[in-house]
Protein backbone atom coordinates (compact mmCIF):
# COMPACT_ATOMS: atom_id res chain seq x y z
CA UNK A 1 0.00 0.00 0.00
CA UNK A 2 1.21 3.48 -0.99
CA UNK A 3 1.46 6.47 1.60
CA UNK A 4 1.53 9.78 0.92
CA UNK A 5 2.05 12.58 3.11
CA UNK A 6 1.19 15.91 2.89
CA UNK A 7 4.16 18.56 2.42
CA UNK A 8 2.90 22.00 3.89
CA UNK A 9 5.56 24.75 3.27
CA UNK A 10 5.03 28.09 5.07
CA UNK A 11 6.28 30.86 2.89
CA UNK A 12 8.57 33.23 3.92
CA UNK A 13 8.18 36.79 4.22
CA UNK A 14 8.33 39.08 1.60
CA UNK A 15 11.85 40.86 1.67
CA UNK A 16 11.73 44.54 0.86
CA UNK A 17 15.18 45.51 -1.04
CA UNK A 18 17.04 47.87 1.33
CA UNK A 19 16.31 51.40 0.91
CA UNK A 20 12.96 50.51 -0.32
CA UNK A 21 10.67 51.64 2.85
CA UNK A 22 6.85 52.39 2.42
CA UNK A 23 5.60 55.18 3.14
CA UNK A 24 2.09 56.36 3.88
CA UNK A 25 0.36 58.74 2.00
CA UNK A 26 -2.16 61.38 3.77
CA UNK A 27 -2.69 64.57 2.41
CA UNK A 28 -3.23 67.22 5.10
CA UNK A 29 -3.85 69.97 3.11
CA UNK A 30 -4.65 71.11 -0.39
CA UNK A 31 -5.31 74.08 -2.33
CA UNK A 32 -6.41 74.97 -6.34
CA UNK A 33 -4.34 76.80 -8.40
CA UNK A 34 -4.41 77.89 -11.64
CA UNK A 35 -4.24 75.83 -15.14
CA UNK A 36 -5.40 72.58 -13.08
CA UNK A 37 -3.11 72.55 -10.99
CA UNK A 38 -3.53 71.48 -7.02
CA UNK A 39 -0.85 72.43 -4.53
CA UNK A 40 -1.00 69.36 -1.96
CA UNK A 41 0.60 68.75 1.46
CA UNK A 42 1.24 65.02 3.16
CA UNK A 43 1.45 64.93 6.68
CA UNK A 44 5.04 64.33 6.93
CA UNK A 45 5.89 67.69 5.05
CA UNK A 46 6.46 66.99 1.89
CA UNK A 47 4.17 69.39 -0.39
CA UNK A 48 4.18 70.61 -3.83
CA UNK A 49 2.03 71.21 -6.91
CA UNK A 50 0.83 68.47 -9.21
CA UNK A 51 -0.48 69.25 -12.91
CA UNK A 52 -3.48 67.57 -13.91
CA UNK A 53 -3.93 69.84 -16.80
CA UNK A 54 -3.95 66.34 -19.03
CA UNK A 55 -6.85 64.63 -17.29
CA UNK A 56 -9.09 67.41 -18.45
CA UNK A 57 -11.71 66.29 -20.66
CA UNK A 58 -11.39 62.89 -20.11
CA UNK A 59 -13.57 60.01 -19.53
CA UNK A 60 -14.57 61.25 -15.68
CA UNK A 61 -12.73 64.20 -15.81
CA UNK A 62 -14.93 65.58 -18.23
CA UNK A 63 -16.40 67.87 -14.97
CA UNK A 64 -13.16 69.85 -15.00
CA UNK A 65 -14.41 71.65 -17.79
CA UNK A 66 -16.25 73.90 -15.48
CA UNK A 67 -13.23 75.64 -13.47
CA UNK A 68 -15.64 76.15 -10.84
CA UNK A 69 -15.84 71.97 -10.26
CA UNK A 70 -12.26 71.85 -10.49
CA UNK A 71 -11.69 74.46 -7.72
CA UNK A 72 -14.13 72.67 -5.28
CA UNK A 73 -10.96 70.01 -4.76
CA UNK A 74 -11.30 69.03 -1.07
CA UNK A 75 -9.68 66.20 1.61
CA UNK A 76 -11.94 62.78 1.42
CA UNK A 77 -11.74 62.51 5.30
CA UNK A 78 -12.24 58.35 4.48
CA UNK A 79 -9.48 58.14 2.11
CA UNK A 80 -6.92 61.20 2.75
CA UNK A 81 -6.97 62.11 -0.71
CA UNK A 82 -8.56 64.80 -2.67
CA UNK A 83 -11.53 64.12 -4.43
CA UNK A 84 -14.01 66.21 -6.20
CA UNK A 85 -17.43 65.65 -5.34
CA UNK A 86 -18.63 61.70 -4.35
CA UNK A 87 -17.07 60.16 -8.29
CA UNK A 88 -14.25 62.09 -8.54
CA UNK A 89 -10.63 61.02 -6.25
CA UNK A 90 -6.85 60.40 -7.09
CA UNK A 91 -4.78 58.08 -5.30
CA UNK A 92 -2.43 59.55 -2.95
CA UNK A 93 0.27 57.48 -3.52
CA UNK A 94 0.41 58.57 -7.30
CA UNK A 95 0.45 61.82 -6.39
CA UNK A 96 3.03 61.85 -3.72
CA UNK A 97 5.10 60.38 -6.50
CA UNK A 98 4.88 63.35 -8.59
CA UNK A 99 5.70 65.53 -6.32
CA UNK A 100 8.52 63.42 -4.84
CA UNK A 101 9.96 63.37 -8.28
CA UNK A 102 10.34 67.09 -8.77
CA UNK A 103 11.80 67.58 -5.13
Amino acid sequence: MLQTTKSYTKFRPLSRPQGMEFKRAKIVSCQPRPGYRVWIRFDDGLEGEVDLSDLVGKGIFEAWNSVEFFNQVHIDPRTDTLCWGEEIDLDPYVLREKISKKS
